[in-house]
């Protein structure tokens, strides 16, 4: 399970002196937790999937990719470093992302259905990539394909 994964890279991270590295997923830990508790009450992490961390995880690096531009607009490098760093971190706790080409491939048999309505397009295009695809890339993909 994800979640035991992340909880033993804390020892190891610990083991080897890498503070960023335990701070990051300690954090990450928490934020599971607090979900865990707010979707499933009681039963908290034993309850949770690997979808459910995943979830969380996404939402950890959506969080640091706008505190990286954030911080790159005020002038802080000190702290776009670290985000960046802990950034880079998280991403490889996330499955591998769809490249264009996948993408396109993948989106390609929806433009058949002859379906009009972009938001049901799009619920039925982000079902396919599985979170494999940030959702601004398939919109956009979406739109080339439907012109």
């Amino acid at each position: 399970m994800l979640l035991d994964t992340l909880k033993s890279d804390v020892f190891v991270a610990m083991k080897a002196h890498d503070q960023i590295r335990v701070d990051t997923l300690r954090f990450l830990i928490s934020a599971i937790r607090n979900a865990a508790i707010a979707k499933y009450g009681a039963a908290g992490e034993e309850a949770m999937k690997d979808e459910d961390v995943l979830d969380v995880i996404k939402k950890q690096v959506k969080t640091h990719k706008e505190s990286v531009e954030a911080f790159a607009s005020a002038g802080r490098d000190e702290l776009v470093a670290k985000e960046r760093a802990e950034l880079a971190i998280l991403e490889t706790f996330l499955p591998k992302e769809l490249s264009d080409e996948e993408l396109k491939v993948i989106l390609a048999p929806l433009m058949t259905t002859g379906e009009k309505n972009f938001g049901l397009l799009m619920k039925t295009a982000m079902g396919l990539v599985a979170g494999r695809a940030d959702g601004g890339r398939v919109s956009a993909m979406l739109r080339t394909l439907t012109q």
